[in-house]
This record gives structure tokens, C-alpha cells and sequence, in this order.
């Protein structure tokens, strides 16, 4: 058995006119043990459903979602969650927001162990010298990274990545993008990541997995990045697997909105930073 799998896994909401609608319809996946996977999709297609359901925030209609053999039934520190949103405690510092954590997933380490701990961790997302300041004073993208040093302090067996730079403006993405693949030499650690922006899967992910337009939205095939790391975002825009991979990933994607009738138009143009979210015209 695979790392992380999910086992034929449906979810649906019931509507406010009474009916019911299936958001993800038989979805299956697994994940080796330091893999790092992108689930790239349209916004509204069920991308968030399912990273709740692995997160163990919500339940499966149908299916099993399992990590190492143990099906989740709910929320835990083994599975810590990025979201696109900051979540982080306005009247805290950064080092308080990331220590706070710590405390709670590790209250056996004496607490000179736990400080060191959150000081290791923030300086490895490059904040090292803005550990004292409270949210307000930080940009939205050291908030983001303040997420993802507390996140990784928690040591969990998977991260799990929700749009994590959706929110931030195309400069400070590909700052934070390019932040992340660093982190990820350092951290070899199981990361499933979902995102509406292909460019951004190739650069980071070691898998692709394309979710289908919805409603009634499914996994589809793997495509494995075939580009070696480390990957330079200004050098990958010129590699012929690039535009293969990028290519093969839009189509799949174009076409299942399009057996469900959902115009949309291929990105004219790859930007050196962000990346252009599928479906979107340049």
C-alpha cells in the first residue's frame, strides 16, 4: 500500500433548494512516502473538498481516505494544513504564532528545545530577523511563510498545501514559489499541494494529477515532471518537456470542461512569474 491513498472517494453537499449535488465523484490516488504532488483543477471543481476530506476537516460519502494504512477520521497534527488565507493570531508574533503550535503537537520537549525548534524553522523560511513582529507588520508573503514555518514545525507526516500563494500578487508568488523548492531540498517531507495554476504544479510538484471539471469532478491520469531539480523558472520556460508537459496537462483539463460545456480558453503566454491559472486567458 501507497503512503496516502484515497479509495474511491465521493462527496456531496446538499443544496438550498433541498436537492444534492456530488462535488467529487470516485476519486482515486495514492502517494509514495516524500513525493511531492500537485492536484491542479478549476476554481469551484472540488480542489478544497478534497484536501479537507485528507485533512480529515470533512468525511467521504464514500471511500477511504488512508496515510500509512490508518483511515482518517479527522483532523490531526500528522497532517498540517497551509491555507491561502493567513491564519495567524493577530496579537502574536510570528515566533509566538509558530512557538504556540509547537507547544501543542510537542509538550514532552523541554521548553529551550521547543524554542530552538520554532527559531530553526523560521529561519529556514527566511525569517530569521522578523521573528518578533505581530501579522500587521509583516507583507502577505512572510505572513505565508510564517503558515508554512509553523506548519513544518509540527514535523507532520504529510503537508498539505491549499492555493498557499493564491492570495499574493504574481511577484511575491514566484518569490514564495521559488522559496518553497528551497525549502524542499532541505525538507524532504510528503507534501500534497492543490492549485489552479499549471505552471506553478510543473515548477514544484514531482507528480501532476488533473481534477476534472465538475460537478462530479475525478482524479485523472498522472503526469510525472521529468525536469531535474533544482528547477529555474527563467530556464524552464525554454525546456521542450515544459511545453509538452504544460501542453498535455491543458488539454486534459480543456477537454474535460469541455464534455461539460464549459468554454474556456488556453493562456496565450507563459509569464516568467505566477504562472497563468488553467482556463484563464493571458
Amino acid at each position: 500500500m501507497s503512503y496516502l491513498n484515497l479509495n474511491g472517494v465521493s462527496k456531496g453537499f446538499r443544496s438550498a433548494s433541498g436537492g444534492r449535488t456530488e462535488v467529487l465523484h470516485d476519486a482515486w490516488l495514492s502517494m509514495e512516502r516524500g513525493e511531492f504532488v500537485a492536484v491542479v483543477g478549476f476554481s469551484g471543481a472540488g480542489k478544497t473538498t478534497l484536501m479537507n476530506m485528507v485533512a480529515g476537516l470533512a468525511t467521504p460519502d464514500s471511500g477511504t481516505v488512508q496515510l500509512e494504512g490508518e483511515t482518517i477520521t479527522g483532523p490531526g497534527p500528522d497532517r498540517m494544513l497551509v491555507f491561502q488565507n493567513y491564519s495567524l493570531l493577530p496579537w502574536m508574533t510570528a515566533f509566538e504564532n509558530v512557538k504556540l503550535a509547537v507547544d501543542q503537537v510537542f509538550p514532552q520537549w523541554d521548553n529551550k528545545w521547543r524554542r530552538e525548534h520554532t527559531e530553526n524553522y523560521l529561519k529556514m523560511v527566511s525569517l530569521g530577523h522578523a521573528m518578533d513582529r505581530k501579522p500587521s507588520q509583516l507583507s502577505g508573503g512572510m505572513r505565508q511563510r510564517v503558515c508554512v514555518a509553523r506548519a513544518l514545525a509540527c514535523e507532520p507526516r504529510i503537508l498539505l498545501l491549499d492555493e498557499p500563494f493564491g492570495a499574493l500578487d504574481a511577484l511575491t508568488r514566484g518569490t514564495l514559489q521559488d522559496e518553497l523548492m528551497k525549502i524542499r531540498s532541505q525538507d524532504d517531507r510528503t507534501i500534497l499541494m492543490i492549485t489552479n495554476d499549471v505552471d506553478e504544479a510543473i515548477l514544484v510538484a514531482d507528480r501532476i494529477i488533473p481534477l476534472t471539471a465538475g460537478p462530479r469532478a475525478t482524479l485523472g491520469p498522472s503526469f510525472t515532471v521529468d525536469i531535474e531539480r533544482p528547477r529555474d523558472r527563467k530556464e524552464i520556460n525554454h525546456d521542450s518537456r515544459f511545453k509538452k508537459l504544460r501542453k498535455d496537462v491543458n488539454d486534459f483539463l480543456l477537454g474535460s470542461a469541455a464534455d461539460k460545456r464549459n468554454p474556456v480558453k488556453v493562456p496565450a503566454k507563459v509569464p516568467s512569474f505566477g504562472g497563468t491559472p488553467v482556463g484563464v486567458s493571458a
